[in-house]
């Protein structure tokens, strides 16, 4: 990791649960542990910047068939059942206006969508987006705030000056 990504701190959490086994091998993780964090950073920070990746955590669990239900029944008594995914992404409080949340879900939708070689996301992949409050996220011992991060700069001052005026500082 260099210099430059390691002093980026966190400030995007991202989580994919499966009910399909094996549907989270490695070869398909690794494809959305890059496209996945791409299709939050882009929106968050304002463009393309591969340094701010350090910021961003991707956490791949599979469940059980047993785990999970769709319409009060267990996909383990479904069959083949659906292929369910639930992605939860958690972001510090920013720039989160509707048209952001909706810019970064269907990004994250289609960069699954072409890991798993579909030409369109499932109905029964779900994305969650979680907007964290400003100085409910900590690290390093501390607790982080998204204005701490705007020094870093990968923000461009576009994104920045959205941020400060959404959080009103």
């Amino acid at each position: 990791m260099s210099s430059t990504v390691a002093r980026v701190p966190p400030g995007v959490f991202t989580e994919a649960r499966s009910a399909r086994r094996g549907r989270l091998s490695l070869e398909w993780r690794r494809t959305p542990a890059e496209t996945r964090t791409d299709a939050v950073l882009v929106p968050e920070v304002g463009r393309f910047a591969p340094t701010a990746r350090g910021g961003f955590q991707v956490h791949f669990v599979e469940r059980a068939a047993d785990m999970m239900t769709i319409g009060g029944r267990l996909l383990v008594d479904a069959g083949q059942g659906p292929d369910v995914m639930v992605i939860d992404v958690a972001v510090m409080d920013g720039d989160c206006r509707r048209k952001v949340r909706a810019e970064v879900i269907e990004r994250i939708l289609a960069a699954a969508a072409e890991a798993c070689g579909l030409p369109e996301p499932s109905p029964t992949w779900w994305v969650t987006f979680r907007v964290i409050d400003d100085g409910s996220w900590g690290s390093g011992g501390r607790v982080l705030s998204i204005l701490s991060l705007l020094e870093s700069g990968v923000f461009t001052e576009e994104k920045a000056k959205a941020i400060r005026t959404a959080i009103g500082a």
